[in-house]
């Protein structure tokens, strides 16, 4: 009955803990909930600091039944456009949120406790960088304050998170033998949630697209070269290949899609790379898309990451997590020096009705270039030699782009620049399509590696010539060489709509060189955790064990778990004082026992077998001038030996219990001796 009772109780200290939990594991999720479950939420802990104050009581049943459903009900009809698992995760984000409001013992808190536990781990499915992963943890140690105040009411706040980010830190070393140890499995319960926004490059081009990654921040990939860094103006990292347009929009047209979808049994016969090769290994992001990046005709190192027949990379499997591959590139390797008919004929066609002016302009051009190398270069000199500017918020267009582009703006970025060089060079007789992708890269120099950022997204072109195949041609180049040679932040930095999503970014510090130093010291720290505990893949992990053990068995691999288990268990034990004894030396004990060995010299002897009080007796009768001095120390001593005190109180009798030591000191030493046969007696 008493235990039951004991159940039912919820100290004030472990209900204020579950507002302060509430707030940090909800908010980590909140790009995540719909309006609905935001608004549930909120309402939830809004009547729960009620409850706190006493202003309000525990809401009806019916109500919190009335929402639960309702919210599930606006999931069920709302799933199809946010996923599946942003769905699942509103849904669990419902169920603590509704728990949370009808709490009332313990048996509810240790339920809302590990929900919480698993509400953290989802978080860790979108964001895994080494930032987020200390802001978890830092989260756990919330939640197991929860723990902590339900079975000890009367610590302190201060004592409570002591107590429980201790914990959290002896849990460490277990999960780090855990994840050294354990296989390497594909989490079963990670849904790739292809509803979620994610910024980068689209598998269409329309004019103003790339012109909206300028606006972002975010990280793209990095690229650890094995030898020296190309120059920024080599730097073209090659994603997808358009090649058919309507008048407005640029995509790839089905043969090339058809390829991609089959590029496992479609393997093309490229060869081995030819002249200067360019090693290097890239940390990609998750974009939910298939295609990778590499540099100048890209050959993969890497299983499950393939060839095309375009030199660009493809994963059979979305990038819905950060994935680690090997790339040799071949910058000088000619691509395609005879072109099917079928490629030649797409990468020549235009829409009949489409810029009739520049058509014209085109054929103008043909008749008075008729080689196709000086076409081009007559092209890209129209560019350099007329007033066109590079600028990312160009004048709007009519349903005739290009025409409006080249004869009228004369305003425009990468795309718009690329679009209409294809366009005129197809429409004078040379193949031509559009590339996207990224070009430059911000240099680490304390981790030797590139980051390139979406703001970084550009478009070029390329041609096929006879006996040279496909070259490369960047018409950005002629309008802003300093955008191509020095980066995107040297014509950009100034511009309003520059980063313009991202104006609390670390990188609006580049202007700031102390403040520099330290995001790239960040930054590098964020990469070498991506690449030792996010890239630890299941060969690393062999290489790891390698070393450790030797040839790697399943009896090796059982008895190296257990060992390690063993003696992160021991230390965890030893750490909480399982295998803690007495000694004599601590502190507590340490005075009591000089106090003890004084009075010996005096004559005043303690008794094996007889208790602190009951030795304060017999100085009673020894030594009444000094008993109650002793009386006092004595009961300091057992309270602090014996009683829970809170750490304030125990500091203050700490205090006084060092003071009465020196005070009985003194007194001892002035006592004069007492006769052993009394002591004794």
């Amino acid at each position: 009955m008493i235990s039951n009772q004991i159940e039912q109780i919820i100290s004030r200290n472990t209900l204020l803990w579950l507002l302060i939990t509430n707030v940090a594991i909800i908010s980590p999720l909140y790009d995540k909930l719909t309006l609905w479950t935001g608004g549930i939420c909120a309402i939830c802990f809004i009547w729960r600091i009620g409850i706190y104050f006493g202003r309000v009581s525990k809401p009806p049943r019916y109500l919190v039944t009335l929402l639960a459903v309702s919210a599930a009900g606006t999931l069920a009809l709302v799933t199809s456009s946010i996923g599946a698992l942003s769905a699942l995760v509103n849904l669990l984000i419902l169920g603590y949120a509704l728990k949370y409001i009808e709490c009332t013992n313990r048996r509810d808190v240790r339920a809302i406790v590990l929900v919480g536990y698993f509400l953290i781990a989802l978080t860790f499915i979108y964001n895994q960088s080494i930032w987020n992963t200390i802001h978890l943890l830092v989260i756990c140690g919330i939640n197991t304050c929860v723990l902590v105040s339900l079975y000890q009411e009367k610590v302190t706040l201060k004592s409570t998170y002591k107590l429980a980010f201790t914990m959290v830190a002896q849990s460490l070393p277990l999960a780090l033998v855990l994840f050294l140890v354990l296989p390497r499995l594909p989490p079963l319960w990670l849904v790739p949630d292809m509803k979620s926004a994610v910024t980068g490059l689209s598998d269409t081009l329309n004019f103003g697209d790339i012109g909206r990654l300028s606006r972002s921040d975010k990280l793209a990939f990095r690229a650890t070269f094995d030898e020296d860094v190309p120059t920024n103006a080599e730097l073209y990292w090659r994603a997808l290949i358009l090649d058919t347009y309507d008048g407005s929009t640029w995509d790839r047209n089905q043969i090339i899609k058809d390829i991609e979808k089959n590029a496992f049994v479609m393997q093309p016969d490229r060869g081995n790379p030819v002249g200067k090769t360019i090693n290097y290994t890239v940390i990609a992001e998750p974009t939910h898309q298939n295609w990778l990046y590499g540099l100048d005709q890209a050959f993969s190192q890497t299983d499950d990451i393939y060839n095309l027949p375009d030199y660009r990379i493809y994963s059979l499997r979305a990038v819905d997590q950060k994935v680690q591959y090997r790339v040799k590139s071949a910058p000088n390797q000619a691509m395609d020096k005879s072109l099917h008919p079928r490629i030649k004929e797409i990468n020549l066609s235009l829409p009949d009705d489409s810029n009739p002016k520049a058509k014209l302009f085109a054929q103008d051009m043909r008749e008075k270039y008729p080689s196709p190398v000086d076409r081009l270069s007559a092209f890209m000199r129209y560019f350099r030699d007329n007033p066109f500017y590079y600028t990312l918020e160009p004048p709007r267009v009519g349903p005739q782009q290009i025409d409006d582009f080249l004869f009228t703006n004369k305003a425009g970025y990468c795309a718009h620049y690329a679009s209409s060089l294809v366009f005129i060079a197809r429409a004078s007789g040379i193949p031509a399509r559009m590339v996207t992708g990224y070009q430059g890269g911000e240099y680490n120099p304390k981790a030797g590696y590139v980051s390139v950022y979406q703001y970084m997204a550009h478009a070029w072109v390329e041609v096929w010539l006879k006996g040279q195949g496909w070259i490369r041609l960047d018409p950005t180049g002629m309008i802003a060489p300093e955008r191509v040679n020095e980066g995107f932040d040297a014509i950009f930095e100034g511009e309003e709509s520059y980063l313009r999503d991202s104006i609390f970014s670390g990188l609006q510090l580049k202007q700031f060189p102390l403040l520099n130093e330290l995001r790239l010291t960040l930054s590098s720290i964020d990469y070498y955790w991506s690449v030792w505990v996010l890239g630890f893949d299941n060969d690393k992990q062999e290489q790891v064990l390698q070393d450790l053990i030797g040839k790697v068995d399943s009896s090796k691999l059982i008895a190296l778990m257990l060992v390690s288990l063993s003696l992160v268990g021991i230390a965890i034990s030893y750490s909480v004082g399982l295998f803690h004894f007495p000694s004599r030396q601590e502190p507590i004990n340490r005075l009591y026992v000089r106090i003890l060995n004084a009075l010996a010299k005096k004559g005043i002897h303690k008794p094996q077998g007889i208790g602190p009080n009951d030795f304060v007796e017999q100085v009673y009768k020894l030594a009444p001038d000094l008993a109650p001095d002793f009386e006092r120390f004595t009961q300091n001593y057992i309270a602090l030996k014996y009683q829970n005190l809170p750490s304030t109180a125990a500091q203050k009798c700490w205090h006084v219990y060092r003071k009465q030591a020196s005070k009985l000191r003194t007194a001892i030493f002035r006592l004069r001796s007492v006769d052993s046969d009394k002591s004794n007696t």
